[in-house]
């Protein structure tokens, strides 16, 4: 009988031994396949045991090298888990106990002749000893050494956290930043539909306009005018350089004249030529005599001047009367040669040119393109300030528009959704990199003992389960096995 007893908890041994320890390898398996991937060693300063490294709190931190950074101070929701982690140690420890003095006493009952009944709950007792050690060492190993012994494959957060970071942010970069998932759960979302909506109720119109004035006060607040100035100024006088201007003027002359729109400008010079003659005659003849020789007699002078002036006044005053006076036309004849010149003619052309250099570079004319800059800007400032401007009715108006043709015409809500998706998928294809680099580099800057402390106080009280599931499914498979046993008469 005792020989059936050994062998039934030989069995029941081994079965919660494979149990165990199969979800161990199962956790180790992982971290060594990802220090297999990322092709780094574990740290030796991460291998040794708690009570061989000094302290991090007392040690003065060195300048040359990056200091390891806490995940985040515990909190009081921290230590109530922790306490909860406590009482589950104590409820799975109480229970090894437990099955340990079952054991004794069935073993006890078995040799004092109490009955075939007293193997069977040895066999299970001890079947649940051995259960409930296996998957303590499993749990424990997890976060730090067995009983402080620096044992192979134990201690896997606090060793293998480097190469856990990489993995998480390569499962992070393949799965969830990946162009199609993104894609796909964009256009699930259905954020044209959506922002549509929500644009087209007017408060919130009011308020994406609110938000954007300010963004925009704030913006050019932060600008600085002589940087902007400058760049605006640069901007301005390379494109003119660039662009021949010839060509432009002589299409835009040529239509103005062919339209009749020069008419308008004529009738306002000759207006005003009549009206400066009629108030200025003195000067008019002082010039055309103090323009004469000197041998000629005064009143000769005198009466040739005024000749001139009468001649002149008609003549402008023809002009301004007559739409279809002679010299009308010859304007309109010249002004249409000049047009074709402008455009065709090689010569002109280059002159144009030249006189454009020559006026960008005046400083005056700098001075007016530097000054538009803070025109515009307080013109912008202005608008976006006053809640009845026409710039920030306008741009409440289109979101308005915007957002009900978002939510009702299918074409543009396709087109939104398009968008935001190309969007989206370029910067998670552009950047995946950078982003799972945040996880491992977050990682990797945790310290060890505190990051362990930390996953303990959150998941360890349902590991602790492990044990107490190990306790109650070993006993129950050698009780089994035992029971087995013993019916083929082994």
């Amino acid at each position: 009988m005792d020989g059936d007893v050994k062998r039934g908890a030989q069995g029941a041994q081994g079965a919660s031994q494979g149990q165990s320890q199969g979800a161990y390898d199962t956790a180790d398996k992982a971290v060594e396949a990802a220090e297999a991937d990322t092709g780094q060693n574990s740290r030796a300063t991460s291998g040794q045991s708690r009570t061989d490294r000094p302290d991090r709190t007392d040690r003065p931190s060195r300048p040359d090298r990056p200091a390891r950074r806490f995940v985040a101070e515990f909190t009081a929701a921290d230590e109530e888990k922790r306490r909860g982690v406590r009482r589950m140690k104590l409820t799975a420890t109480g229970l090894l106990v437990f099955v340990a003095l079952v054991y004794v006493l069935a073993t006890w009952a078995e040799h004092a002749g109490a009955g075939a009944w007293a193997g069977y709950v040895a066999a299970a007792a001890e079947a649940g000893m051995v259960g409930a050690l296996a998957d303590w060492f499993a749990v424990t190993a997890l976060f730090r050494h067995p009983l402080g012994i620096p044992i192979p494959h134990t201690a896997i957060i606090p060793k293998k956290k480097d190469q856990l970071g990489v993995s998480l942010g390569e499962f992070v970069g393949e799965n969830f930043l990946s162009g199609t998932v993104v894609r796909d759960r964009l256009r699930a979302v259905g954020i044209g539909s959506r922002l549509g909506s929500w644009l087209a109720e007017p408060e919130h119109a009011d308020r994406v306009t609110a938000e954007a004035a300010t963004a925009l006060r704030g913006a050019l607040t932060v600008l600085r005018d002589s940087d902007v100035q400058a760049i605006v100024g640069e901007a301005i006088t390379r494109r003119a350089d660039n662009a021949e201007i010839a060509p432009g003027l002589g299409k835009m002359l040529e239509k103005v004249v062919a339209d009749g729109g020069h008419k308008r400008i004529v009738d306002l010079v000759c207006v005003r030529a009549h009206d400066w003659l009629v108030l200025h005659s003195d000067h008019v003849m002082d010039a055309v005599q103090g323009g004469a020789p000197g041998w000629t007699p005064r009143f000769v002078d005198k009466r040739v001047g005024e000749r001139v002036y009468k001649e002149l006044l008609r003549f402008v005053t023809e002009m301004r009367d007559m739409p279809e006076h002679p010299a009308r036309g010859a304007l309109d004849r010249f002004l249409t040669d000049f047009a074709a010149d402008l455009q065709s003619d090689s010569d002109t052309r280059g002159r144009v040119e030249r006189l454009k250099s020559e006026i960008l570079g005046r400083s005056e004319v700098q001075d007016i393109i530097a000054s538009a800059w803070s025109a515009v800007r307080q013109m912008i400032v202005a608008a976006a300030e006053d809640e009845r401007s026409e710039l920030r009715l306008r741009v409440r108006a289109s979101l308005l528009s915007l957002g009900r043709r978002m939510a009702t015409e299918p074409d543009v809500r396709e087109k939104v959704d398009g968008w935001v998706e190309g969007a989206a998928v370029y910067v998670v294809t552009t950047y995946r990199a950078e982003i799972t680099s945040l996880i491992t580099d977050t990682v990797a800057g945790w310290d060890a003992e505190h990051t362990t402390r930390k996953i303990e106080a959150h998941i360890g009280r349902d590991l602790q389960f492990i044990r107490i599931n190990g306790t109650v499914v070993g006993s129950l498979a050698g009780l089994l096995i035992f029971t087995v046993s013993r019916a083929l008469g082994a």
